[in-house]
């Protein structure tokens, strides 16, 4: 089957244009889905108190964690399609997503039956306060049962961009919000039949939302007959194909590994955090969502780059590589720092959202902003390269730096001197690991060593010279 020409405008056209509007759809998605937990936060920050709000930061790191052991393979596939696809290689690509899809779901609920059974030591380790442990064990465990639809939603939409298509991902996500957000209320303080759940009842919104709009995007691909999907006469696609198994494990296990030490790094930064308070806990959480919106157009760039440059490689059109990687670091620049400035402008405004105008927390989130957000225009020059470089099939640099920045300088820096300045310690270990993280990637990008790298097992891509990003 010849693919769509939609399937193949990442190789064509304006640079430019090209990525920016095939990025949008990401963001898009990426603030959906913020949204989505920012205002299941406004809930449980706002009715159900400190403690509550202080157990969902807690919880949702824990489960950022888990989802960085699946994460990888998602990744792989999404750089293996993009470049299957751009070399007009179906059938390759189908083997693809039926190894990750086997995979995947076999791995996805491992992650989630071993997570809800140690729900409480893990909440323990991390130094949860005492008061908010019962509310993050009974949200937790609820979230772990939503876990296999909620990975499963997420390597779909993985997989439908590395064949070209953000856009269906964005609409599905846009539904899948719409319902959390409309059954949030209504499992937290009850209606009818149903029960007040509390801080349960949000983790049931989600995991309804997640599940229905799993099985509504299952039924819109085949109705539509997707050139990806697998029917009943090949299920033995389902069965791993060993060359292409192994290349998904070696290439997709670090890129999961990344995840990793972002979310361990965060859990470690967040027992340092627990140290001061509940009221230092919120703050730091308030501040967090924050966090994630100003990081959503680099996260998005980098994923389009990625796509982009897979596609690319794989159509062999390395003349375009260094032109995606410069439009995405100046589109990072104009985007994050817009949202870097308005966080300066309306900082009160944004945390009271999360934490009520009248908290004592917001004055502690208010003064760590000021110190850590500019960073962020950093860590997206940084995350753009990461994009450039892994969809070559170079993934292990981006692992070194992430375990440099994060284990070796971000949490070393916070714990040596906070004896001597306090939680302000933990704020600049922020700024200085990514100042860290982008010069060493900056001087890897440049040696270019990554363009003799490839993903596919049996066709490596010709290397070619590369211009900078920086």
């Amino acid at each position: 089957m010849t693919p769509p020409a939609r399937r193949a405008a990442l190789t064509e056209g304006p640079i430019t244009r090209t990525l920016l509007l095939f990025s949008l759809p990401i963001l898009g998605a990426n603030v959906l889905q913020s949204l989505n937990a920012s205002v299941n936060a406004v809930w449980v920050g706002h009715f159900l108190g400190e403690s509550a709000f202080a157990a969902t930061s807690n919880a949702n790191l824990i489960l950022f964690f888990l989802l960085g052991v699946v994460f990888g393979i998602g990744m792989a596939t999404t750089i293996m399609v993009g470049q299957t696809v751009g070399a007009h290689d179906i059938p390759e690509a189908r083997r693809v997503v039926g190894t990750g899809l086997g995979f995947f779901v076999v791995i996805s609920l491992l992650v989630a039956i071993g997570g809800f059974i140690a729900t409480p030591a893990m909440l323990r380790a991390m130094g949860t306060p005492h008061d908010a442990q019962p509310y993050a064990i009974e949200y937790l465990r609820i979230i772990f049962i939503a876990l296999p639809a909620m990975y499963l939603y997420t390597f779909l939409g993985m997989t439908l961009r590395g064949a070209g298509d953000s856009r269906t991902p964005f609409v599905f996500m846009l539904v899948s919000v719409i319902l959390d957000i409309a059954l949030n209320p209504l499992f937290i303080f009850g209606l009818g039949p149903i029960p007040r759940m509390g801080i349960a009842g949000s983790a049931v919104a989600t995991l309804i939302a997640q599940t229905g709009t799993l099985l509504a995007l299952l039924v819109w691909l085949y109705r539509k007959k997707y050139f990806l999907c697998i029917h009943r006469n090949e299920l033995r696609l389902l069965v791993p194909d060993v060359a292409i198994l192994k290349s998904l494990l070696a290439k997709g296990l670090p890129m999961g590994a990344q995840m990793v030490v972002i979310s361990s790094s965060a859990i470690i930064m967040m027992s340092l955090v627990n140290r001061h308070g509940s009221q230092t806990t919120a703050a730091f959480g308030a501040a967090s969502q924050l966090w994630t919106y100003i990081q959503m157009p680099a996260l998005a760039i980098g994923s389009a780059v990625s796509s982009m440059v897979a596609q690319n490689v794989g159509a062999k059109r390395w003349d375009r590589v260094a032109g995606i990687g410069r439009a995405g670091v100046l589109t990072n620049f104009a985007l994050t720092g817009t949202l870097v400035l308005i966080i300066y402008l309306f900082n009160r405004a944004a945390l009271a959202l999360f934490l009520g105008s009248d908290s004592s927390a917001i004055g502690i989130a208010q003064h760590l902003n000021h110190i850590v957000v500019w960073s962020f225009l950093l860590f997206g020059v940084t995350f753009v390269m990461f994009g450039v470089v892994r969809a070559t099939g170079a993934v292990m640099l981006p692992l070194v730096v992430l375990i440099i920045s994060m284990w070796l300088v971000r949490y070393p820096f916070a714990a040596l001197l906070e004896p001597v300045i306090g939680a302000d310690a933990i704020w600049w270990s922020f700024p200085v690991g990514s100042l860290v993280s982008l010069g060493i990637t900056t001087v890897y990008y440049r040696r270019g060593t990554w363009k003799k790298a490839h993903m596919l097992p049996a066709t490596p891509p010709p290397v070619a010279a590369v211009e900078p990003v920086v």
